[in-house]
């Protein structure tokens, strides 16, 4: 029971820092910041991002809830949200040339779509219940 919670702490631990990595590279990026360009600004979100991946399995197996299960509806709907989120990622801190506009969008359902998968987490109620 004590490395299921150590586990799950470093889970949220890890949401926590993906979260800041992801406001602040948006905020460099749309003020034209250096730090955005800096080796370890394009380095430290993918290690944290694995992290974060590997303790969400591991947190599956010791859990017993699996995606596309009934008991793991919700956590169905977490993995969808979490491609979208990434996607959206993409288009808001991507170097692929887009508008100022664009960016701000996604950077905003991006963060529409964390706070989707952090309700489902904490509750554990799916929103659509298509399982």
């Amino acid at each position: 029971m004590a490395a299921y919670f150590a586990l799950k702490h470093f889970h949220i631990l890890t949401v926590i820092i993906s979260i800041s990595l992801f406001v602040l590279r948006y905020v460099w990026q749309y003020r034209g910041s250096a730090m955005s360009a800096k080796r370890w600004v394009r380095i430290v979100p993918h290690v944290n991002d694995t992290l974060l991946l590997a303790s969400g399995v591991a947190l599956v197996l010791i859990t017993h809830f699996y995606p596309f299960t009934p008991q793991g509806a919700w956590l169905t709907e977490k993995l969808f949200g979490v491609i979208i989120y990434i996607a959206l990622g993409f288009i808001a801190l991507g170097r692929r040339p887009r508008s100022q506009q664009t960016r701000w969008i996604a950077f905003l359902l991006g963060l529409v779509v964390l706070y989707i998968i952090i309700r489902l987490a904490t509750t554990k109620i799916p929103l659509l219940g298509l399982i």
